[in-house]
Parts: structure tokens; C-alpha cells; sequence
């Protein structure tokens, strides 16, 4: 009994651990998309909100030029564990 106890107590703790791993990959993730974009000179200065689960990179906001929305995508899928991004970034509205 105790055995099957411990049993299930571990593949419990298996399970958390697993989903803590995920967790952190989404942050790393987040933090890398953020780095590179900000340090981009084409996009830095644009308000571009990230969202990022499991691995599924949503960006959001505004750009001045429809070059730097596709550039903002493909430096997000550079980022390793990027699984897919949804480009959801506007163009020149609302841009000074």
C-alpha cells in the first residue's frame, strides 16, 4: 500500500514539475521576444504587446510601417521555442 502511495505521490510531483518547465519556458520566451525587439532599430520604439503560451506568440500594437510588422514576426520566430506567432500588429495608426 505504502508503495503505491509513494508511487502516485512521485508521478504527481512528475506532473507539477512538467508544468512548472512550461511555465518557464513561456517567460523565457516572453523575455527573449522582448530583448530582441527592443533591441531592434527598426522596431524599438513601437508599442508592441507580447503574449506568449505555450510557445504561441501573439504580438499586438502599433508600428509605423508595414516592413517593420513583418519585421517584429520573423525576429519572434528567430526565438527559440517560438511554436507559431499570430501577427495581430497595426499599421500607422495612432504612430507620432
Amino acid at each position: 500500500m505504502r508503495i503505491v502511495a509513494l508511487a502516485l505521490v512521485l508521478a504527481l510531483l512528475a506532473g507539477a514539475a512538467a508544468t512548472a518547465q512550461q511555465a518557464g519556458s513561456d517567460d523565457e520566451i516572453y523575455d527573449q521576444v522582448r530583448r530582441r525587439l527592443a533591441n531592434d532599430p527598426d522596431v524599438k520604439g513601437a508599442a508592441i504587446e507580447v503574449e506568449v503560451r505555450e510557445g504561441v506568440v501573439t504580438l499586438r500594437g502599433k508600428v509605423r510601417e508595414e516592413k517593420h510588422k513583418i519585421k517584429a514576426e520573423r525576429i519572434t520566430r528567430r526565438v527559440k521555442g517560438v511554436k507559431k506567432v499570430i501577427n495581430e500588429l497595426r499599421v500607422g495608426i495612432g504612430i507620432e
